[in-house]
């Protein structure tokens, strides 16, 4: 393997037990620890120190009734975990996942500004548009409105949320308590927002942050994903089963950047990475064969209905997967719903097989194996186009999340292809990110 002057991006994707159905059940799992702060300060903490770029939590507006009798589905609410852990870290990234479907971008804005603060510009917003009925009935609505209004909404929200970052100007507070000007007026502007959608005056009321804004994510691969990716994301969270799979949405999301007139190289994108390793691959293989063994077809049945939008929970188990009907997946999460559908017909899997495949990635791509087989996966698929670097997803976060920086990250910074050490303070400056010009003094994005 050849070494490389660029440098992957880490970022933990961090959830309570584990990224497989069945790590609150393994025993290296303390059930009671998973709503305790001090669990999270752990995993953050090690993060830190293997020089992740950062943190990274999911989230969900509704719970399962009968998903939650098998399953650890229950999660705290991100922006509060993450402010909490920007007190007990000084260098990772803490990306929040929040809707754009369930929220307003004014308060949206606030919070992330006041993040962006606390941390000293360390805040990053993972944009989400939902995607369930379910989801939507915790909030006035019925259903979940069709997926192309969800993402018609969410790119007025960010064009919003936007502005109001950048109605402050980087110089507009001058503090000089002598003469007592707080801020240079003419350096804060009111944005008169007037759109299908949203209608907000402006400015806000918290002054630009350390970063300007904080790093945007998305993580849709559906057509309409990504061109709202391809014009509003500084990074991307994608699901990819195969190199050639990656390789295809790499650069067809590079090339839709730059025809955004945005600079391809300040979009980082980063695959979903699950990996289970042994000092062996037999034994790799043993740990995941365990978790299997852990799973419930009942829950795991309740969590494929919910990804692909359709009840499957009467179809038998050791029969194809059935037909989804297309007015089903136009409505939902299509790029993971299609993933899915995929991957049960290329493989030729029944319905309890492809329940094991996804029950520890989701969809994303599981690799079980030797440190030095998972760091030879990472090395091509970074070296070969596919990827900017990995969103880490451990199969068992006790153990699993301290066999990777164990035994994987030294790996990779023997080949030179992850860091040692920070070398910036911000989440932007992990990521090679320029600071953005406030939009009310706009310069040209292409650089």
């Amino acid at each position: 393997m050849t070494t490389t002057q660029r440098e992957m991006h880490l970022n933990l994707f961090l959830v309570p037990a584990g990224h497989h159905e069945g790590a609150w059940r393994h025993p290296d799992t303390d059930a009671r620890q998973l709503m305790q702060f001090e669990h999270y300060q752990r995993l953050a903490q090690k993060a830190e120190q293997a020089k992740f770029d950062s943190l990274f939590m999911a989230d969900r507006y509704s719970v399962s009734k009968k998903g939650v009798a098998y399953g650890a589905l229950t999660g705290l609410e991100p922006l509060t975990l993450l402010t909490a852990l920007s007190v007990v870290t000084k260098r990772i990234g803490l990306i929040a996942t929040v809707s754009t479907s369930f929220n307003e971008p004014f308060n949206v804005a606030r919070r992330f500004a006041t993040i962006d603060h606390l941390s000293s510009g360390r805040a990053g917003w993972n944009i989400i548009t939902s995607g369930t009925d379910e989801e939507a009935r915790n909030f006035n609505f019925d259903r979940i409105p069709g997926h192309a209004e969800r993402y018609e909404r969410a790119s007025e929200f960010v064009e919003v949320a936007t502005r109001l970052w950048d109605s402050w100007e980087d110089d507009a507070l001058v503090l000089d308590q002598a003469s007592g000007t707080y801020a240079d007026s003419s350096k804060v502007h009111e944005l008169h927002h007037k759109g299908r959608h949203f209608s907000v005056e402006g400015p806000l009321n918290v002054p630009r942050s350390p970063q300007g804004r904080p790093v945007l994510v998305q993580a849709g691969s559906s057509e309409d994903g990504r061109h709202f990716a391809s014009a509003v994301a500084d990074a991307i969270f994608t699901a990819q089963q195969t190199l050639t799979d990656a390789q295809a949405f790499y650069s067809d999301v590079k090339a839709r950047v730059r025809q955004q007139g945005r600079n391809p190289e300040h979009v980082i994108i980063l695959p979903g990475i699950c990996p289970i390793i042994g000092e062996t691959e037999s034994e790799a293989k043993e740990k995941e064969a365990m978790l299997h063994e852990l799973t419930n077809p009942k829950y795991s049945l309740l969590q494929l209905s919910n990804r692909v939008g359709f009840d499957l929970t009467a179809y038998p188990l050791d029969e194809p997967l059935p037909e989804i009907p297309e007015t089903v997946l136009a409505r939902g999460h299509q790029s993971r719903a299609q993933l899915i559908i995929e991957l049960a017909r290329t493989e030729n899997l029944t319905l309890r097989q492809l329940l094991l495949r996804l029950a520890g990635g989701r969809g994303h791509r599981t690799i079980a194996g030797t440190a030095k087989q998972i760091a030879d996966e990472l090395e091509v698929w970074f070296t070969e186009g596919a990827a900017d670097g990995f969103n880490i997803m451990p199969q068992v976060m006790k153990g699993g999340l301290d066999d990777f920086i164990d035994l994987v990250v030294p790996e990779l910074q023997r080949r030179g292809l992850f860091r040692t050490e920070y070398k910036g303070r911000t989440l932007r400056e992990h990521y090679g990110l320029p600071h953005p010009h406030p939009s009310f003094t706009a310069q040209p994005q292409l650089q």
